[in-house]
């Protein structure tokens, strides 16, 4: 399983100023319009980082079954917002609540970094899943591992549909579990932990190129997605309102 230490995050560094906290199995790259930006965000974002750790793993010690469900699963009447939020989408897309934790973990961070500042842009990416609250369109490639497509291919995000999650699962990048072989599998809907999700579940039905089009053809009847990409090797898959976008790499 090829992996890539989260260079792609050098593609966003121009437009916003940016910092990136790690605590624990978390590991974030946060960006905020220049405009906004204040000296004391990573101090204040590292402790959002650590409240939420102290929610999920209280919760997580007494009631074990839900990190390792991999069919949907009820939170309990007293869990946290987060945890509830994850299990129901887990209803949803019709896997474990987990599979939405990413997501969760960047909507979460915004949400609280906007109620103690007045914010125009915020993009969040944690583990190849990305949080995206902005004013102007952007561009995201998708990291393909070594697929030659990989960094060469993505998408013209409207920012007109966000704030919106833009996720990615993959079967041959990085050690999250999936049962398929995608090289990526890119989902993006207005509910960041239902694209975190759903990128999870239709990367596990991609095992060569050939799957692309059958998986698609599931993707696009879903009302809630509003763009998908899909690679194998060196096929690809579009379906969506988004265009694509080709980049040119460099040394290319």
């Amino acid at each position: 399983m090829e992996y890539k230490n989260r260079v792609y995050r050098e593609s966003f560094s121009g437009r916003w100023s940016s910092f990136v906290v790690k605590y624990k199995k978390t590991d974030v790259w946060i960006g905020i319009d220049k405009g906004s930006y204040k000296p004391d965000m990573p101090e204040k974002c590292e402790q959002i980082i650590k409240d939420l750790w102290t929610e999920m793993e209280t919760y997580m010690q007494r009631d074990p079954h839900y990190v390792t469900a991999l069919v949907p699963y009820s939170a309990k009447d007293d869990a946290p917002e987060i945890m509830r939020m994850m299990s129901e989408t887990s209803r949803k897309v019709g896997i474990g609540p987990m599979s939405a934790v990413a997501g969760a973990t960047s909507l979460f961070i915004a949400i609280r970094l906007k109620q103690l500042y007045d914010i125009k842009e915020i993009v969040i990416e944690n583990g190849g899943d990305i949080y995206a609250d902005i004013k102007e369109d952007m561009d995201v490639s998708v990291f393909a591992g070594a697929s030659p497509l990989s960094e060469k291919v993505g998408l013209h995000v409207h920012a007109a549909d966000s704030p919106m999650g833009i996720c990615t699962s993959s079967g041959t990048v990085g050690p999250s579990i999936s049962f398929g072989k995608a090289d990526a599998v890119m989902v993006i809907c207005r509910d960041v932990l239902l694209a975190d999700s759903y990128a999870t579940h239709f990367a596990n039905f991609v095992h060569k190129a050939d799957d692309i089009a059958k998986v698609l053809k599931k993707i696009e009847v879903i009302p809630e997605v509003l763009a998908a990409l899909l690679v194998k090797e060196d096929k690809m898959g579009i379906v969506g309102k988004f265009e694509m976008k080709i980049f040119q790499k460099e040394n290319d």
